[in-house]
């Protein structure tokens, strides 16, 4: 098997490292790293459980890094951490119980929809938050109101459609977990948060605690295959160091496209391959 042979190790590393990069830049990077490791001959389901062990050392880390920001929403944060994790173990559970066959016939349909809800995501956050990141001109907002600003715009139904929808979206995360950044962003808005930043840093410490709710789960159940996640993260880390280094000099528009074009080209793949 070609993950036996150091080429196969190599080239596992170097997907890690650039998904860990993409990550840290556009985001999308599980479409890079995923199907790397079924290409070099791990099954569907391991493959994706041991993505999800490779990968998520570099969400936490960017959670860390938006703490400040997500301390805005100190009131808002714990109304979505529980969805979270109930809908993060609950995807893991159904993935779990998914015979391996079933999967593998999905997977292409996953990574296609994945995919495409990457390529759509402005028009997807336009269509939820037309106003994001935008003030009205001269207004020079303080640290204070911004998060009342935020605060006032979650009504009680906002809270209550943010739940569910994150409920929803956690599911999807533990399940397989590509894409879950825009749909949480879509989310967010639904709710009535229109700070693309601290969008962001919620989006990032929710992913973060799905994803590593979903690991913990695949680990229990023996579906993490060791010596590959250790290998991966490495990879990942440090393609996340370098990318969030190197971020602010990259067009994350040309960064995007290469994602889009690879899942894609995958999306193909897995459909011929069946």
């Amino acid at each position: 098997m070609l993950t036996h042979s150091v080429p196969g190790a190599l080239g596992l590393f170097l997907a890690a490292m650039v998904a860990g990069a993409v990550n840290s830049v556009a985001g999308g990077g599980s479409l890079i790293s995923f199907p790397a490791l079924v290409a070099f001959g791990q099954p569907a389901i391991l493959a994706n459980a041991t993505n999800t062990a490779a990968l998520w050392p570099g969400s936490v880390a960017s959670a860390v890094a938006y703490r400040r920001q997500t301390s805005l929403h100190r009131g808002l944060l714990p109304a979505l951490l529980w969805p979270s994790v109930i809908g993060g173990l609950l995807g893991a559970y159904v993935l779990v119980s998914t015979p391996p066959e079933l999967f593998e016939r999905v997977v292409p349909f996953l990574v296609l929809f994945a995919t495409l809800l990457f390529a759509f995501r402005g028009r997807i956050s336009s269509v939820f938050a037309p106003a994001n990141g935008r003030q009205p001109a001269g207004h020079d907002e303080t640290q204070s109101d911004r998060a009342a600003g935020a605060d006032e715009q979650v009504t009680r139904a906002g809270r209550v459609g943010g739940f569910l929808f994150q409920l929803l979206v956690a599911t999807y995360g533990g399940y397989f977990g590509a894409g879950i950044g825009i749909l949480m962003l879509a989310s967010l808005s639904l709710m009535g948060l229109r700070d693309i930043h601290r969008m962001n840093a919620l989006k990032t410490i929710l992913g973060a605690l799905i994803n590593v709710i979903a690991f913990v789960f695949f680990a229990v159940k023996g579906l993490v295959v060791w010596p590959l996640a250790v290998l991966m993260a490495a990879g990942a880390i440090a393609g996340g160091y370098v990318g969030a280094r190197v971020a602010m000099r990259v067009d994350a528009r040309w960064v995007g496209r290469f994602v889009i074009v690879v899942g894609l080209v995958v999306s193909v793949w897995l459909f011929a391959s069946k």
